[in-house]
């Protein structure tokens, strides 16, 4: 064993030099580092190759000098045999290393996601279960449920919140239509209507968030920003533009994503004042059609309102 290790000493001591020259020329053949140089080159095959050899020569003495042929040999191949073993031991660390990093940042963005669901969330909403809709459910309601499906499938449960807002307005306008007014009036049948058109213009703004979310599902955006931050200088002009363009992209879309919000919000406020007006009437009196029809008629507005923004919309 003596024997083996000094000639493995004298085989590994001689290949510095050669392997020196090598790496001078390409450090990535000498070197199995992804990001080599050649002080690198230099203090591998300079100091610490021959360091080790001249210490395994110095171990094998205890048992004598006799150098052994097999040892020799085993010292002249064993940098060549090393150098792709420990690249691939690296990559392997590297691919372990970016999936625990990933799965740690994906629980970060989760945990994000679900305290941005609390936040928006409004005290008294009504959750909408799209796989389970309510008993009594209507056409909206449906229309409602599959939206809200569509904005979960892209993983956007902060967007799909205004789904159960708009059930719960929608529900709470009923609720006070059928209190004022009896079923088979005019009154409330033309106020239904418009109350559904205005949640339909609602539903179809959901449907394209879920529609321009998914077109960006797959970039993330935090891994972008974060190569662009810590490896900006190091990252080819053809590679930066790309991640650059992939941030617009998104920016583009979140920034869309927002003004579909703000039209649902307004939507979710005329509802509210909507149903306050209509709270406010007493059907027995005279006023009562006067007010009714002034609340429809903020209905109709925001109806034509919404068309317009709809035609001229680029999405």
């Amino acid at each position: 064993m003596l024997g083996f290790l000094q000639g493995f000493a004298y085989g590994l001591f001689v290949t510095c030099l050669p392997w020196c020259l090598v790496g001078l020329a390409n450090p990535r053949l000498a070197v199995p580092t992804e990001s080599s140089g050649r002080w690198q080159v230099l203090f591998r095959y300079g100091l610490l190759v021959p360091f080790l050899s001249i210490l395994l020569w110095l171990t094998s003495l205890w048992g004598g000098f006799g150098p052994s042929l097999e040892g020799w040999l085993a010292g002249l191949v064993a940098i060549a045999v090393e150098i792709p073993l420990e690249r691939r031991w690296r990559r392997w660390r590297a691919h372990r290393h970016r999936q625990r990093l990933e799965a740690r940042l994906e629980a970060e963005a989760s945990r994000r996601r679900a305290e941005q669901e609390r936040e928006a969330r409004e005290a008294g909403v009504a959750v909408l279960d799209p796989a389970r809709p309510p008993v009594d459910a209507d056409e909206m309601v449906l229309a409602l449920c599959r939206a809200k499906q569509g904005l979960l499938d892209v993983r956007r449960p902060d967007l799909a919140i205004q789904a159960d807002r708009l059930y719960s307005r929608y529900r709470h306008v009923l609720d006070v239509l059928a209190a004022r007014f009896e079923h088979g009036e005019l009154a409330f049948e033309r106020a239904r209507t418009l109350v559904t058109e205005v949640c339909l213009g609602a539903v179809d703004n959901l449907t394209s968030m879920a529609s321009q979310a998914s077109g960006v599902m797959g970039v993330d955006g935090d891994f972008v920003r974060r190569r662009l931050e810590r490896e900006g200088q190091r990252l080819s002009a053809e590679e930066r533009t790309a991640l650059e363009r992939r941030l617009e992209l998104l920016e583009g879309t979140e920034r869309r994503l927002a003004r579909l919000t703000a039209r649902n919000e307004s939507a979710l406020t005329l509802l509210d004042d909507t149903a306050v007006a209509l709270a406010r009437i007493e059907t027995g009196r005279p006023q009562a059609s006067v007010a009714a029809d002034r609340a429809l008629e903020e209905l109709r507005r925001f109806i034509g309102r919404a068309e317009r923004y709809g035609r001229s919309d680029p999405r």
